[in-house]
């Protein structure tokens, strides 16, 4: 057995060591080849050129040893070095499979900032995924389940596999510097057991903001959520917890095909709103100092291109345009990009 556990750290040692042994190999080969060769190398940074090309075996000839004490030394290095080489580009390529297979496995942590996380993985995520690229090339997407590999292979699509109600997992994909999250309800609980015990599905979900908000208030860092909650009278149990916007998708999807038979084709004004494939969408603008009433703002925006509907969720815009607006209004306006560009650039948010 001891010598079993010797054998064992040993071969720890060796991987750890191999790369740092694989340097120094290097320079002292430079360094003797150079003292035995000092008109034909010239410079210490000749020797180490010659001699990396020499265990690579490319060979390009421009130096070579003329001595015979170089050539015996030369002979050496072949025996010796091209082996070492073998087992470097070996190390490497392992090394790239490692990390590969921990970033599609999701045990890699996220470092970047200003990136969604997601939580919940679906065919709703995966239409998110697919709308968040379109309004924003540049932004990175985290992904949060408990799958075995990521289920998406993109570019700007990273991956951390665990439980989103654990504090570690939340800070593996660096939850403090995102732009924000989405907790999708659990597709699985929903199919199974929604009928049968709705409480569980938006159960996990506050469960999850929860978490976030635990995180919040530990860092005091502000994190906005939105959160799908499958029926809207569970909205109330999440008034312990900060969650910014709630998404009912029972009631949402029953009200759009209920209007759809009254009024033929709203559901296409739906579709063109909620998405960014269309000229025509939703975005927020900031309040403008010479903007004193509603009326103010909504003939300017109109002279713009653009239609203001909204103040937060207020859509009664047209019934008090001769009141004031507050400093606080979070007005929403109906526009393209380009009447977008002329409304104040610098202080809007898409």
């Amino acid at each position: 057995m001891p010598f079993k556990k010797m054998l064992y750290y040993l071969t720890k040692l060796r991987n750890r060591i191999f790369f740092p042994l694989f340097i120094l190999y290097v320079l002292i080969a430079a360094y003797i080849a150079l003292y035995i060769e000092p008109k034909t190398f010239g410079t210490y940074l000749t020797a180490i050129y010659w001699v990396l090309t020499t265990l690579a075996t490319v060979g390009f000839g421009d130096y070579a040893p003329v001595t015979q004490m170089g050539q015996a030394f030369t002979i050496i290095l072949y025996i010796t070095g091209i082996g070492l080489v073998s087992v470097f580009i070996g190390k490497m390529l392992k090394i790239v499979t490692l990390f590969d297979k921990l970033k599609v496995g999701g045990k890699m942590k996220y470092t970047g900032k200003n990136h969604i996380i997601l939580i919940g993985w679906s065919d709703k995520s995966k239409l998110a995924i697919q709308e968040i690229l379109k309004s924003d090339k540049s932004v990175d997407i985290v992904i949060i389940d408990e799958l075995e590999n990521a289920p998406m292979v993109e570019k700007q699509l990273y991956y951390v596999r665990g439980d989103a109600t654990e504090e570690e997992t939340l800070l593996q994909a660096n939850l403090p510097e995102a732009k924000g999250v989405i907790i999708f309800a659990d597709q699985i609980l929903q199919d199974n057991f929604g009928s049968k015990d709705p409480l569980l599905v938006d159960g996990k979900t506050m469960l999850i903001a929860t978490a976030i908000t635990a995180i919040e208030e530990k860092l005091n860092t502000p994190i906005h959520v939105t959160a799908e909650v499958v029926y809207q009278k569970h909205i109330r149990l999440f008034q312990h917890v900060k969650v910014d916007e709630f998404i009912p998708t029972q009631e949402m999807i029953s009200h759009a095909a209920v209007r759809s038979l009254f009024s033929h084709g709203v559901t296409n004004m739906y579709s063109e709103l909620m998405s960014s494939q269309y000229e025509e969408s939703m975005y927020e603008i900031a309040k403008q100092a010479d903007w004193k009433t509603y009326r103010d703002a909504y003939l300017d925006l109109l002279n713009k291109g653009a239609t203001l509907v909204a103040d937060r969720g207020n859509l009664q815009i047209n019934q008090k345009l001769d009141e004031p607006i507050p400093e606080e209004a979070q007005l929403f306006v109906i526009c393209n990009k380009e009447a977008l560009g002329k409304i104040n650039p610098s202080t809007m948010t898409k």
